[in-house]
């Protein structure tokens, strides 16, 4: 998951952000399960971007499905995982939180910034917003399943060739604006769900924060 603020400029700049979240997200991985201490070993990866939380606010990340081991380093013999341990998350956290910014950094000439983010289009302004960042903690988590693949493989697949809100979850449209159903995750049981009103425009403009520019992959793979 990318920080907040990287978030505030990355659908400004979708093609060069989700692109670096992609592969480094993917080079973490991969370089974290090829080390001895921890696995020994070369993976396999399928990713699939998500842009949207439930109530279609800007939330970035990327689900990765990964088989629980890998192929040995001498290509000879499967090594399989930990039962329940895949690999550490906050060794992961970091080394993804490193190469991410390291590659953001690279990239600051092909990004554009407009409103409050115009003055970072300045080298060392740029520098100055990404520093707080190298000391927080990024969200990296990995788990096996709760439902076994199957469930993953059908979670993944209702986001893979549609835009932020199924039909199943828009209420009514009137001159209030549109509702919709939606999921608080901060909040357990039956409570979470929850109906919001959005006014027209606003509704519109949540929406089109996720379509992403034409030819873009939201499913990759590597290794």
């Amino acid at each position: 998951t990318l920080p907040a603020q990287i978030g505030d400029i990355a659908y400004q700049n979708k093609a060069v952000i989700y692109d670096i979240l992609f592969k480094t997200s993917a080079e973490t991985l991969i370089a974290i399960a090829a080390d001895p201490k921890h696995l020994g070993a070369r993976v396999g990866i399928t990713s699939v971007l998500h842009t949207w939380g439930s109530a279609l606010t800007h939330h970035p990340h990327v689900h990765m499905i990964v088989p629980g081991g890998g192929i040995s380093l001498d290509g000879k013999h499967w090594i399989s995982c930990q039962p329940g341990f895949f690999l550490p998350v906050r060794v992961l956290s970091r080394l993804f939180r490193r190469l991410f910014l390291e590659r953001l950094t690279a990239a600051h000439q092909q990004l554009q910034f407009f409103g409050n983010h115009a003055p970072l289009a300045d080298a060392q302004a740029f520098a100055a917003y990404l520093a707080p960042l190298r000391k927080i903690e990024w969200v990296v988590y990995a788990k096996r399943p709760f439902g076994g693949p199957q469930a993953v493989l059908a979670y993944l697949s209702r986001y893979t060739h549609r835009v932020a809100i199924a039909n199943s979850r828009l209420i009514a449209l009137d001159d209030k604006g549109v509702t919709f159903k939606w999921k608080d995750y901060r909040i357990d049981g039956r409570g979470r769900f929850k109906s919001m009103t959005l006014a027209t425009h606003e509704f519109i403009r949540r929406f089109l924060i996720h379509v992403l520019p034409r030819g873009f992959h939201r499913i990759r793979h590597y290794g």
